[in-house]
């Protein structure tokens, strides 16, 4: 049986794998390349791999690194981290990249979406809204590693980019990211609900049960950085990730 996707998230630094809470503090947690061996090896589904550092260092992506990453990678990746042109998306397809996450660029210049839609498929356009509670409980959408509010509602700009032509979208709860306390299942529905193209829920995966949750809640596939990376209280770095078994005993309706 086909179960909703589960996806492993890496972000890079330089060459280095970190993780970050509440997108602070980064901490380093190994070696990309390896991780992503080991991916392969339990046979993971796909891989969203991001730069945290690109956009904020107002740098492309790292072609020479992603080549090296692309040739260990034995299952569909995306990629996400300072992409500006098509130019570039283009090549990260010759590459071997699958889909084009795009963040900070989708709100400064949304007619790239249109333009990589146009060119290459929306099945290759992720829009990736990274999404912040405001005080009174209303959702921002914010780039730049969550240091940039943009006074608009996640769930209105994901209708504005399935508009333009993205055929995903990636809801991040910056709130939630990296505490493994569970998936901010009300933006989850808010943001799945406005749009019809496939929703991925990221930010605060930490048990089984917030994967089915997160599916019950309107989300089309799942994903997570912490959860597959840390393991116990004391956040010892071991990549995991749930066998075919694991999968039906999540997913599987009589569940």
């Amino acid at each position: 049986m086909n179960w909703p996707r589960v996806i492993p998230v890496l972000l890079l630094r330089g060459r280095g794998l970190y993780k970050t809470v509440k997108f602070k503090d980064p901490v380093y947690v190994g070696d990309p390349m390896n991780t992503v061996r080991l991916f392969n090896e339990k046979e993971a589904n796909e891989l969203v791999v991001l730069d945290i550092g690109a956009t904020a260092e107002g740098r492309g992506p790292n072609f020479d690194f992603l080549e090296d990453l692309a040739s260990e990678c034995f299952m569909p990746f995306a990629y996400g981290g300072g992409i500006t042109s098509v130019e570039q998306i283009k090549k990260l397809f010759f590459l071997g990249a699958e889909k084009a996450v795009i963040n900070a660029q989708a709100f400064d210049r949304p007619g790239l979406i249109d333009e990589a839609a146009r060119l290459f498929g929306s099945q290759s356009v992720v829009v990736s809204i990274d999404a912040k509670r405001r005080m009174l409980g209303a959702y921002d959408v914010c780039t730049h590693n969550g240091t940039k509010a943009r006074r608009r509602r996640p769930a209105e700009f994901a209708r504005e980019m399935e508009s333009r032509g993205a055929g995903e979208i990636l809801i991040n709860a910056i709130d939630r990211d990296g505490t493994m306390t569970g998936y901010d299942l009300e933006l989850v529905r808010e943001v799945s609900e406005a749009v019809s193209v496939p929703v991925v829920a990221c930010g605060g995966a930490g048990r089984p049960q917030d994967f089915r949750a997160a599916v019950a809640a309107g989300a089309a596939a799942v994903s997570a950085g912490a959860y597959f990376v840390f393991q116990g209280k004391h956040r010892a770095v071991l990549v995991s990730y749930p066998s075919e078994d694991e999968l039906r005993a999540i997913f599987s309706p009589e569940q």
